[in-house]
C-alpha cells in the first residue's frame, strides 16, 4: 500500500463531504415552511435523500482513525510513539483554535454590533458548550456544533489511549491485545447506542431536543467505529487487503446502505432515531474499502479521490466547513442570491464557489501559519529553545608548577 495516496484519498473524502455539506445548508436555505406544510426547493424526494445524506460522521470516523493509530500501534506491537498529553492537545489545538475563535469572534461581533450583545453565546462557543444548549446550539455557526465533539474526543483519546496500552503491557499475546482494543472500541459505541434507545423509547424525548441527539453522549459512536478502525488495520497489517472488485463491490454497498438511510429516515422513526450510530458502521465499511486494499493505486474510483481539484477541497475543507454558512447567509440577506426556490440551484454554484475562495484565502492566511505554532514544541513535546544560552567556555588549563627542591 501507498500511505502517501491513502492519504490523497483521505483528503479526497474531505473533500466530498465538505462540498456535500455546503449543497445540503443551501437546500435548507432554500426550504419553504408555511400553511401548506414543508417544501423542498426541489419536490424530488430521490435527489432530497442523495441532498440531505448527512456526512458528518465520515468527519468522525476518520479523525478518529488517523489520531487513534499511534496509540493502537502502541498498544498493539508496542511501537510506542504517541505523543505526551499536553504535547498532542496543543497540536490538535493550533489546528483547530485560531481560525475557529478568529470566525467566531468575526461574525459574533457583526450579529452583536452592541454591547453587551448575547455575551452568553459568545461565551458558550469559545468555550465549545453551545452544543448543551437548545437555544443557540446553532447560533454564530450553525455547522460548529460538531467541533464540540471533536474536543471531547481529544480529551476521551489522551485520556483512555495511555490506559490502553499500559493495559496491554500486562498480556503476553498479541490476540488478547487486540481482543482488549476492541472491546473498548465497542463499549464506546455501544454507550451512545444505549443513550439514544433510553432517551427515544423509555423516555420519550422528541429528536427536536438539540443537546439530548446531539451532543457526545449520543454521537460518540462515529469516533468509537474509528478507533475500532484503526485498531482492526493495526491487528490486520497486510493481511486481508481486498482486490479491486471486492473494495468497489465493499464501497458500492456501503453507499447504497447511507443512500437508503437517508431515504427512508424521517422524524422519529427507527431510520432518523438510530440515523448516526448506522450510519457510522457503513462509513466504517467504506472506509476500509478505501485504506485496506491491494496496490498502490487501488480500484479506479480511488483515482477520483486522488483528482488535484478534490484533495484542493480537501485541503481547504475545514475553513470551508466554518465560513460557508455565514457567506451564504450574508449572500442572501444582501441579495446577491435569489430569493424564490427556482434559484436553488444557481445558489448553490454561487455559495460553492464564493465558499471555496474565501477557503482557500483562508486556508492560507489563518490555517497555515496557525499550524507553524507546532514548531514551538519539539518532537518530545517540550518548548523548544530557539535562543539556548551558551555553553561557558571552559577555563584555561592552569600547567602545573615544577617542584621547588
Amino acid at each position: 500500500m501507498s500511505s502517501g495516496n491513502r492519504r490523497l484519498e483521505l483528503q479526497g473524502f474531505r473533500g466530498l463531504a465538505a462540498l456535500s455539506t455546503v449543497v445540503f445548508h443551501v437546500w435548507q436555505q432554500y426550504y419553504v415552511y408555511d400553511a401548506q406544510g414543508a417544501r423542498p426547493p426541489i419536490d424530488n424526494p430521490y435527489l432530497g435523500a442523495l441532498i440531505s445524506l448527512e456526512v458528518i460522521d465520515l468527519f468522525f470516523v476518520m479523525s478518529a482513525y488517523l489520531l487513534t493509530l499511534s496509540y493502537a500501534r502502541a498498544a498493539i506491537d508496542g511501537e510506542d510513539r504517541t505523543r505526551p498529553a499536553g504535547d498532542f492537545l496543543f497540536r490538535r489545538a493550533t489546528r483547530i483554535l485560531p481560525l475557529y475563535f478568529l470566525a467566531v469572534l468575526v461574525v459574533w461581533s457583526l450579529r452583536n454590533p452592541s454591547l453587551p450583545g448575547d455575551w452568553r453565546d459568545l461565551l458558550e462557543h469559545l468555550t465549545f458548550t453551545h452544543v448543551f444548549d437548545q437555544q443557540r446550539i446553532f447560533y454564530t455557526l450553525g455547522p460548529t456544533w460538531s467541533l464540540s465533539l471533536e474536543i471531547a474526543f481529544y480529551l476521551t483519546l489522551v485520556a483512555v489511549g495511555p490506559l490502553a496500552i499500559r493495559a496491554c503491557r500486562r498480556l503476553r499475546t498479541r490476540r488478547a491485545r487486540v481482543a482488549l482494543c476492541a472491546t473498548g472500541c465497542a463499549a464506546l459505541y455501544l454507550a451512545p447506542l444505549a443513550w439514544i434507545a433510553v432517551a427515544h423509547h423509555a423516555l420519550g424525548i422528541p429528536h427536536t431536543n438539540w443537546p439530548v441527539y446531539f451532543g457526545p453522549q449520543a454521537r460518540f459512536g462515529g469516533f468509537a467505529a474509528g478507533m475500532l478502525l484503526a485498531v482492526l488495520l493495526v491487528a490486520l497489517g497486510e493481511r486481508g487487503r481486498v482486490g479491486a472488485s471486492r473494495a468497489t463491490a465493499m464501497a458500492v454497498t456501503a453507499a447504497a446502505g447511507l443512500y437508503a438511510l437517508s431515504y427512508f429516515s424521517a422524524p422519529e422513526n427507527t431510520w432518523h432515531t438510530y440515523y448516526h450510530p448506522l450510519a457510522a458502521v457503513l462509513w466504517f465499511a467504506l472506509l476500509y474499502a478505501t485504506l485496506h486494499v491491494r496496490g498502490a493505486a487501488g480500484p479506479r474510483w480511488h483515482a477520483l479521490l486522488r483528482s488535484g481539484w478534490l484533495t484542493g477541497v480537501g485541503l481547504v475543507s475545514y475553513s470551508l466547513y466554518v465560513w460557508h454558512e455565514p457567506l451564504m447567509l450574508l449572500l442572501y440577506d444582501t441579495g446577491a442570491l435569489p430569493r424564490s426556490q427556482a434559484g436553488f440551484p444557481l445558489a448553490v454554484l454561487f455559495v460553492v464557489a464564493g465558499g471555496v475562495l474565501v477557503a482557500t484565502v483562508s486556508y492560507w492566511a489563518v490555517e497555515y501559519p496557525g499550524s507553524l505554532l507546532t514548531g514551538l514544541r519539539d518532537k518530545k513535546g517540550r518548548p523548544r529553545q530557539f535562543y539556548p544560552e551558551p555553553e561557558p567556555e571552559p577555563e584555561p588549563r592552569q600547567e602545573a608548577e615544577p617542584a621547588v627542591r
